[in-house]
């Protein structure tokens, strides 16, 4: 989540686009993408897989994969990295952050949205509208552009599954957001965070999410992490207090990630934040939006959070992207690896669905991606992967054969002692006693090879 940063300059450097703000068919030539399961190889402008009406285990697709489009990525990328300045010009955009262009941004991402046919979108308040010279202005400009983006949501049945505030790109958050040593700067944060639930309450926003970027430290010799950590978390707490106090509905999460900015950041991974969100008495109120690209570079499987989060009921959304494993930062992905999708999913029907969450391409085309299909094949690439994962799980589950196998190899703690101590009502002297009484235990064989086997006949 964390490629786009806010150009500096308010004036357009170009006029490769319309100032025609009503200008349709920004995608010329793109029709409605259709579901086509007879497709062959080369045909990639149509959905193979993803059928979204499907009903599929009590559900239709489209409900359990609740897709989002990313406007960040998908509309502010450029293809620009640290070694190479932007390949990607889009005919809407004249390169400008005024207001203009702004809303040309919104319109071509709606009848994106549309053709692509995703129901939910997410964004940066940074993303959407351009920052101001004050608070005020900023502000100003965040309403403007949000009561366009609730006219394009009414006109298309878009809705938003999340909203965030960008709290790492501009300068005076070099030092941290709400970790910044600077009272001022965690003040900023604290109003920006408030306007932010504001636009979540006023856009129906199904979850508002917190990414810290800047929210760690580079030296440990110049940190109070302590100081940092409590003010991290009273921060969140007046965010409960305030969404709260204006009747604003949607699930907070937190999106865990180790490093990138930052050396070493708080929310390293999805048991670092739950550990955290109990430190703090804030469980209650927060979930976690788990990215797979930032669980690799914590060092983990790709399902690593999914399942964790899950397990410890606390999983709200997914940014469903991937990294290259050969590299150590943030490659932003579209994900395509059938067994990787097929692993989150079989999660996410384990505990009954997202509820409020989603599947969210937190994901940009290649640098070397130029062409606007480039846009509809990663996306529709990505759908049909995770609509073959999500046929997978559902194979694995009513089959039952890796069930039954689990079950099996846990069989002990059914009966007997095993019984006592998955219940809790057992004793180290009661174990004692029976290691005494029956000896050494029997080598019993992992059998991993033989799970992995099976994973494989369904994918």
């Amino acid at each position: 989540m964390s490629a786009f940063a806010p150009p500096k300059s308010k004036k357009a450097r170009g006029t490769g686009a319309s100032s025609n703000g009503n200008q349709k068919d920004y995608f010329k030539g793109i029709g409605n993408i259709q579901y086509k399961p007879g497709a062959g190889a080369d045909e990639v402008m149509v959905f193979k897989h993803y059928n979204a009406t499907e009903v599929i285990n009590g559900r239709t697709m489209a409900e359990w994969l609740r897709f989002s489009v990313c406007f960040w990525h998908t509309f502010r990328g450029v293809g620009a990295d640290p070694f190479g300045f932007p390949t990607i010009k889009r005919p809407w955009d004249d390169g400008s952050d005024s207001m203009e262009n702004a809303k040309r941004r919104l319109r071509a991402a709606f009848e994106f949205f549309s053709k692509l046919g995703i129901k939910y979108w997410t964004f940066h308040d940074r993303d959407v509208a351009p920052e101001g010279e004050t608070l005020e202005e900023t502000n100003r400009n965040l309403d403007e552009i949000t009561d366009l983006a609730l006219e394009l949501m009414e006109q298309t049945g878009v809705k938003l599954l999340w909203n965030t505030c960008n709290l790492f790109a501009n300068p005076r958050y070099m030092n941290g957001a709400m970790t910044n040593p600077d009272a001022h700067v965690v003040a900023y944060a604290a109003a920006q965070i408030k306007k932010g639930l504001e636009i979540g309450k006023k856009m129906n926003a199904e979850n508002f999410v917190f990414w810290g970027g800047r929210e760690g430290y580079f030296t440990i010799l110049n940190t109070d992490i302590r100081s940092e950590l409590q003010n991290m978390a009273n921060i969140l707490k007046m965010v409960v207090e305030y969404k709260e106090k204006i009747g604003f509905k949607g699930q907070l999460l937190i999106e865990p990630k180790p490093k990138e900015p930052a050396r070493h950041q708080y929310d390293y991974d999805a048991m670092t934040v739950i550990a955290f969100l109990r430190t703090y008495g804030l469980q209650e109120h927060f979930k976690i939006n788990v990215e797979p690209n930032h669980t690799t570079l914590a060092g983990h499987p790709y399902e690593h959070d999914v399942v964790m989060a899950s397990v410890c009921d606390m999983l709200g959304s997914i940014d469903s992207n991937t990294g290259s494993p050969d590299l150590g930062w943030d490659t932003d992905q579209f994900p395509m690896d059938v067994k990787n999708c097929t692993m989150v999913m079989k999660t996410v029907l384990e505990q009954g669905g997202l509820a409020t969450g989603g599947l969210n391409f937190d994901a940009k085309v290649r640098r070397e991606s130029t062409h606007l299909n480039d846009m509809f094949i990663a996306h529709i690439g990505a759908m049909d992967s995770f609509a073959r994962g999500l046929r997978s799980a559902v194979k694995i589950k009513e089959e039952g054969v890796l069930a039954n196998m689990v079950q099996q190899r846990y069989a002990s703690f059914e009966s007997g002692l095993g019984a006592k101590i998955a219940k809790g009502v057992s004793s180290l002297e009661e174990c004692e006693d029976y290691v005494k009484q029956n000896g050494e235990p029997e080598l019993v064989s992992g059998h991993q090879e033989k799970y992995e086997s099976v994973l494989n006949h369904y994918v």
